[in-house]
């Protein structure tokens, strides 16, 4: 009874070998790389969301957000939660043009590029382009409203939230 329950697993485990095989061998090899590298960018680009958020919760390191956002957005656009990157990316530069958060941003020590980078219209421009792409783009996240919150806000020139 042993012999033949090991020969039955022994057959099976075999059998699903061959027909795993089989099936890579059919896969193209350019596909696979693209697989193998999205799975990497987006392990990568949920570490980056991950980092963002403790910068964003916890320390109110806002200019650490965008950074990793900016960084996140140029070399993996389509990941899949790139809506609530946007909202984190969004509110930061919100609070950043109300110069709040404990990141403040010393324009004394800034590089002319900088400074015009997070020049507080800047920011607000930035923000209504975040929570834009928010709402066109990702019509059912979970972000969406507080992003139309948000726009209506920044877009009437009102302030605290």
């Amino acid at each position: 009874m042993r012999k033949a329950i090991l020969f039955l697993s022994f057959t099976f485990l075999t059998l699903g070998l061959s027909v795993q095989t089989r099936a890579q061998d059919k896969i193209d090899p350019e596909t696979a790389q693209q697989v193998i590298q999205d799975k990497i960018l987006e392990e990568d680009a949920a570490h980056n969301l991950n980092v963002a958020k403790q910068y964003y919760k916890l320390k109110k390191a806002y200019k650490a957000v965008l950074m990793r956002f900016e960084e996140t957005f140029a070399a993996y656009p389509q990941y899949s939660k790139m809506d609530e990157f946007l909202y984190y990316a969004g509110m930061s530069s919100y609070y950043l043009s109300e110069n709040k958060g404990k990141q403040k941003l010393d324009y004394d020590k800034l590089s002319d590029e900088e400074k015009e980078k997070y020049a507080p219209q800047r920011l607000r421009e930035n923000a209504v382009a975040y929570f834009g792409m928010i709402k066109e783009n990702y019509p059912s996240s979970n972000f969406k409203d507080d992003a139309e919150k948000m726009l209506k806000k920044l877009e009437s020139g009102s302030g605290e939230q």
